[in-house]
């Protein structure tokens, strides 16, 4: 009775985003064809250390055109690629044309492996750039697809902030601000931008408007043994 409770409590449940999973096992198989792996992502970011760790062969990490031209690879005709899930669309679309460009004989998957939550709102804070005067980004510092969304409201010459909730809003940001834009990382959940909707509210009347989104209906299988 006292080992099955033991063996109840190391049971583990693999939580592992699908889109994340999907890119480790795209890692393996170009891995098990006797290829070195080519991974774009960010340095030192949990899930390019995690996807590392789950391709058995010979991986090299590229972050920018530069890395790509500096690779030094065993066999130009055996590499395939994998990518972060979580980066810009726009520079990864950039990395991947230079790997094809230097080696034409690479694989992989182009820009599919990019989260689609995160794809929509780089479209999402493209088109918040054309109506605002300044863009608050809610999301963690160091979540790599939050930083890109206010990195893409900068380059579209919007000043943007990233903040953690309200709390981190600065009311100097938007002396002269006539229109705030407000969007999230893929992971934030909808109760910060209530919040900062609110404290938006207590220094005056706000209008809210809505722009268009895509409908993200995408639904994913819980583990069997949770679905059970």
């Amino acid at each position: 009775m006292e080992r099955a409770a033991q063996d109840r409590a190391l049971d583990v449940i693999d939580a592992t985003c699908p889109l994340v999973a999907k890119v480790h096992v795209e890692g393996r198989r170009y891995s098990a064809e006797g290829r070195t792996v080519i991974l774009v992502g960010q340095a030192g970011h949990d899930e390019i250390q995690e996807t590392i760790g789950q391709i058995p062969g010979p991986v090299q990490l590229v972050s920018t055109v530069e890395d790509v031209a500096a690779l030094i690879v065993e066999d130009p005709e055996r590499l395939g690629y994998v990518t972060q899930t979580t980066l810009s669309v726009d520079d990864t679309r950039v990395i991947i044309d230079a790997l094809k460009a230097r080696f034409p004989g690479i694989v992989g998957p182009d820009t599919r492996d990019i989260c689609y939550a995160t794809q929509n709102r780089q479209r999402g804070v493209r088109d918040l750039a054309q109506v605002a005067d300044v863009i608050l980004v809610i999301g963690a510092q160091n979540s790599s697809n939050s930083n890109r969304l206010r990195e893409i409201g900068e380059q579209l010459g919007v000043p943007s902030y990233l903040i953690n909730d309200a709390a981190g809003l600065k009311p100097a940001w938007l002396q002269g601000k006539h229109a705030i834009g407000i969007t999230a990382g893929a992971s934030a959940p909808n109760h910060l931008i209530d919040e900062l909707v609110d404290r938006l509210r207590r220094d005056g009347d706000v209008e809210i408007s809505t722009l268009s989104a895509v409908d993200e209906n995408v639904r994913f299988r819980l583990p069997a043994r949770l679905a059970g």
